[in-house]
């Protein structure tokens, strides 16, 4: 245990590799970005919102689930054991994708996708908060989510591309194949476990441990449970832009390669931001970033639905990518300090249930509104929900100072409280 040492500098070479092993993670979502929608239209004839965005349903429901089991099992049968499964379960997914004869069979690769997304990301995220201890958890987190989200928007300009020039099946799902070897022999050979790390941190943490960890995560924390609200409501605009976006692009003439530029700005602002928003996580008080950044989401959605050419497109996109920038690592950053090292990767399991099930949610939402009035509606109704997200955090949440003025008055009276 001696030689065991928290920090980012400390532990900078197996933090670099759980950094590119989850860039392949994302990828593996980047896959399906641009491309999915047109083929359940043009080789499958489905013409209902709510039947094209069932894939991204089914993905949320799963990956939900999925993330809240890993975290409850993290600590049980150790973080790299869970995130090798996940590559394992990831091994069909391309192969699906390329040659399903029907829609059941793309539905059936995003049932694996969820599990392969809950298991190996929620595990990458987990272990870097291991190895960072205390200090530098926004950095770490905007590290993590910039690598798995600008692979996500990266990859999803290839399938685009590769579909306009080659065709829309099979050669874009190609580089699926090459993800899940890099990700799962990476893993297998490159990764080590990060048991020791928890144990090291746990012996001079102070917080202390929830009393109902589901419920204390889900909504009676007020730190905790703002955030998972928010979180919540940022992946069910996210799955809004993620089904919606190429098909409301498509409606308006632009083709599959403007369709992948447009996609992809969203992801790639949003990856390449949280290299910087993720150590502002750690300067800045957080519920602050929150709140802007939520603030931020909802107004590039509500000003989409008087979008009319590319350019308002690439830089609405660009605004919902800086805004969700801001969110993500904070998100995670703020859940792993207010639990306890040995409470963390549960808390984080359920964080990220609710998060994820805000796939499921944007997708019912947003196709039912889309079908029943239109896809504007569907926009302007996302863009609503954000802002009232954006009114919980401002209104519920605490800044960090002004929690130390209150835990100072406990301590007066003499009550010790855990630091904030």
């Amino acid at each position: 245990m001696e030689h065991i040492k928290l920090g980012l500098k400390e532990n900078w070479r197996q933090f670099t590799l759980l950094v590119i092993i989850n860039g392949f993670v994302g990828g593996m979502v980047g896959l399906e970005r641009s491309i999915l929608p047109q083929i359940a239209e043009q080789e499958f004839a489905i013409a209902a919102k709510t039947a094209i965005l069932s894939f991204i349903i089914v993905f949320g429901i799963v990956k939900a689930i999925t993330n809240y089991y890993t975290g409850a099992l993290a600590n049980r049968f150790g973080r790299k054991n869970l995130l090798v499964a996940g590559w394992v379960v990831g091994i069909p997914i391309p192969f699906m994708l390329m040659f399903a004869p029907d829609w059941n069979w793309i539905i059936a690769a995003n049932v694996l996708l969820g599990i392969n997304q809950g298991l190996a990301w929620s595990s990458t995220v987990v272990m870097k908060i291991d190895l960072v201890g205390e200090k530098q958890r926004g950095f770490a987190m905007g590290l993590n989510e910039f690598a798995g989200y600008l692979s996500v928007a990266i990859v999803a300009f290839l399938t685009g591309w590769i579909a306009g020039e080659y065709g829309i099946r099979p050669y874009p799902f190609y580089l699926g194949i090459g993800l899940v070897i890099l990700g799962l022999f990476g893993s297998i050979f490159l990764i080590k476990d990060t048991k020791h790390h928890v144990a090291k941190e746990t012996t001079t943490s102070n917080v202390p441990k929830l009393k109902s960890i589901f419920w204390d995560t889900t909504w009676k924390d007020k730190n905790l449970g703002s955030v998972t609200q928010a979180g919540l409501i940022n992946n069910l605009n996210d799955g809004m832009a993620w089904g919606i976006f190429p098909i409301m692009l498509a409606g308006r003439g632009f083709t599959l390669e403007q369709i992948g530029i447009v996609t992809a700005v969203y992801p790639a602002v949003w990856g390449l931001g949280q290299l910087f928003t993720g150590k502002m996580a750690d300067v800045f008080c957080k519920k602050n970033m929150l709140f802007i950044g939520m603030l931020l989401q909802a107004v590039a959605l509500v000003a989409l639905v008087w979008a009319t050419s590319m350019w308002h497109f690439v830089a609405l996109s660009s605004v919902l990518g800086w805004g969700t920038a801001m969110v993500y690592p904070t998100f995670l950053a703020t859940v792993a300090e207010f639990t306890h090292p040995q409470d963390r990767a549960q808390s984080i399991g359920i964080f990220r249930l609710w998060r994820d099930l805000g796939y499921a949610i944007g997708a019912i939402l947003t196709g039912i509104i889309a079908d029943l009035i239109s896809i504007n509606a569907s926009i302007l109704f996302i863009g609503i929900l954000t802002f009232l997200s954006a009114g919980i955090i401002f209104y519920r949440m605490h800044c960090a100072d002004e929690r130390y003025l209150k835990v100072a008055d406990h301590l007066a009276g003499g009550t010790k409280h855990a630091p904030v």
